[in-house]
C-alpha cells in the first residue's frame, strides 16, 4: 500500500488537451495580427499606390492577387485592410463590454429600482435595430473611424449589459459576499475585487464574438459607402468591386476571404474559450 501511494505521488498531473479549435483560431488570429503589425515591411506597395494597369489578374508579374480599376495592388489593400478591421474590431468591443459590464453590474448589484431603470433603458434600445441605429449615429457624427467605433459599441453593449447582470444577480447571495458585507467593505471594493473576478469568465468567452460581430458591422458600413472613405478596409474594396464580380471577381472575392477567415478564427476562438471555461466550472464541482 505504501509502494503504491508513493508512486501516485511520484505521478505528474495529468495535462489537459489543447482544445484543436481554440489552437487553430489563436494561430490565424496570431497570423492576421502579424500581418496589420508589419504592414508596411511586408506589402508590397501603398494601399492607394498605383502600381500596374488595371485589371491585372492574379498571378501577374509584381502582383500576387492582381490589381483594381485604377491599378492599385488588390494584395496591399487587403495587408492594410487588416489594421482597420483590428483596429474597429477590438477597440468597439472593449468600448461595448465597459458600456455593458458598468450597466449590467450596476443592475444587478443593487437591484430594486436601479436594476428597473437601468434594464427598461436596456430593454428599449434592444427593440431598435441595431444595424439601422448606428447608421443613424454615423450620419450625426460623421464618417470617420473613432466615430464608427463609437457607434458600434453604443449599439453592441445592452446584450452584455444582461449577461453581467445575470452575474451579479447569482454572485450577490453567495456567502463570500454577504461575509464582505458584513465587515463593512465598500460597495465598489465589494465590486472590484469580489464580485467582477467571478464574472469575468462569460466576459472572455463573448469578447471574441463582439470583436468579430463589430468587424462585420464596419465592413458592411464601407461596403455602402458609409465609412470613412480615406481609410482602406475589407469592405471598401469588396463595396467599390462589387459590380465587376464576373469581369474582375479577384477584387472582391480576395477581400471577402481574408474577412471570412477572419471572423473565422475569432469564432473558433469563442467556442474553443466555452468548452475550457466549462470544463474547468466542471471540474471544480
Amino acid at each position: 500500500m505504501t509502494y503504491v501511494l508513493s508512486r501516485l505521488w511520484k505521478q505528474k498531473p495529468m495535462r489537459r488537451p489543447v482544445d484543436p479549435q481554440l489552437a487553430i483560431g489563436l494561430a490565424l488570429l496570431g497570423l492576421l495580427v502579424l500581418v496589420a503589425v508589419c504592414a508596411p515591411l511586408i506589402a508590397p506597395y501603398g494601399p492607394w499606390t498605383i502600381s500596374g494597369a488595371p485589371y491585372l489578374p492574379p498571378l501577374s508579374d509584381h502582383h500576387l492577387l492582381g490589381t483594381d480599376t485604377l491599378g492599385r495592388d488588390v494584395l496591399s489593400g487587403i495587408i492594410y485592410g487588416a489594421r482597420i478591421s483590428l483596429l474597429v474590431g477590438i477597440a468597439a468591443a472593449l468600448a461595448g463590454i465597459c458600456i455593458g459590464t458598468v450597466i449590467g453590474g450596476l443592475a444587478g448589484y443593487f437591484g430594486g429600482i436601479v436594476d428597473d431603470l437601468l434594464m427598461r433603458f436596456t430593454e428599449f434600445l434592444q427593440t431598435m435595430p441595431g444595424f439601422v441605429l448606428a447608421l443613424v449615429l454615423l450620419a450625426v457624427m460623421g464618417p470617420s473611424i473613432w466615430s464608427i467605433v463609437l457607434a458600434i459599441a453604443l449599439v453592441s453593449w445592452p446584450s452584455i449589459a444582461r449577461l453581467m447582470r445575470a452575474e451579479f444577480l447569482s454572485l450577490r447571495s453567495r456567502e463570500f459576499i454577504l461575509a464582505a458585507t458584513v465587515l463593512g467593505e465598500s460597495h465598489l471594493k465589494i465590486v472590484w475585487t469580489h464580485m467582477l473576478p467571478n464574472a469575468v469568465g462569460p466576459i472572455i468567452s463573448i469578447a471574441s464574438l463582439k470583436v468579430a460581430a463589430a468587424i462585420l458591422t464596419e465592413s458592411t458600413i464601407s461596403f455602402l459607402g458609409l465609412g470613412d472613405a480615406g481609410q482602406i478596409s475589407w469592405g471598401l474594396m469588396i463595396g467599390t468591386s462589387r459590380a465587376l464580380l464576373r469581369t474582375a471577381w479577384w477584387t472582391s472575392v480576395f477581400p471577402g476571404v481574408a474577412l471570412f477567415l477572419t471572423v473565422l478564427a475569432l469564432t473558433l476562438i469563442a467556442d474553443g474559450i466555452g468548452r475550457s471555461l466549462d470544463g474547468r466550472r466542471q471540474s471544480m464541482l
